[in-house]
């Protein structure tokens, strides 16, 4: 069994090391997708900005399923849409909505899906995700809301306007279209997203019974998000473990990432 060390490598020390490490990490989270069933087959994106650079950025060429994703097929790419490393094609709505976000946020990882639970909550007129359970009360707070959906992202301009509504926050939530995660790993970021997922999915599971949910109070939602300072590991140290746990599960089910 492959044992994963996920400590962050440090750019400064060893660039080609990170480069390799982002690019493995980002092809094993195209892969959890697929177990996780918050994939597309070959559409929706997923984004790092490349160690050592603020303006370059690894994809996967459209047309991999994600399930075939590996370290060795990742794009270097541009704002401008010039392939700086690699070979195929960056979907053009890729371009627009990642690129905007990484610039205007400083998000290093940034993770959009049309995952099932999520998007269905994101079909309702009050698509809000309400803290009625332990993992929804981790996003209360840090979801901004695009309730104006205005078609495929062609243009530079409609990513701009995303990372503005995104401001600081962890997650948007795109009406009738899908959700949008950022992290500064991508330990941290799919993290988060397989989260949302669940936290989406009880909410409309429960909301489907047609009875009224039960909302957690502000003083419990800050006692969630506010760690007890004996905790065993911090938030960090569990994004890593989580993730180079499920790589592990990865190395059983879906090998060949890292190649």
């Amino acid at each position: 069994m492959t044992v994963h060390n996920l400590k962050p490598a440090r750019v400064s020390d060893a660039a080609p090391d990170a480069v390799r490490e982002a690019k493995i990490h980002l092809a094993a989270a195209h892969r959890l997708a697929v177990l996780d069933q918050l994939d597309e087959g070959i559409d929706n994106h997923f984004t790092m900005t490349l160690p050592g650079h603020e303006d370059r950025y690894l994809i996967l060429p459209f047309g991999l399923h994600w399930s075939e994703a590996r370290a060795s097929d990742m794009m270097v790419f541009n704002e401008r849409g010039d392939t700086l490393e690699g070979e195929g094609v960056v979907e053009l709505s890729a371009r627009c909505i990642h690129a905007p976000i990484h610039r205007i946020t400083g998000a290093r990882v940034v993770l959009h899906t049309h995952q099932p639970w999520a998007l269905a909550l994101n079909m309702l007129k009050n698509n809000r995700l309400v803290a009625s359970t332990q993992t929804a009360a981790f996003f209360q707070g840090q979801i901004a809301y695009d309730d104006t959906y205005l078609g495929t992202a062609d243009f530079i301009e409609e990513g701009e306007r995303l990372a503005r509504l995104m401001g600081n926050k962890q997650v948007l939530f795109m009406k009738n279209h899908g959700v949008l995660v950022v992290g500064d790993t991508v330990a941290q970021a799919y993290r988060r997203l397989y989260k949302l997922e669940r936290a989406c999915r009880t909410q409309v599971l429960a909301m489907g019974t047609g009875r009224e949910l039960e909302v957690l109070s502000e003083a419990v939602v800050r006692q969630v998000q506010t760690p007890p300072p004996d905790q065993s590991h911090s938030r960090e140290e569990r994004e890593r473990m989580y993730f180079a746990a499920m790589m592990r599960v990865l190395d059983r089910e879906l090998p060949g990432y890292a190649d």
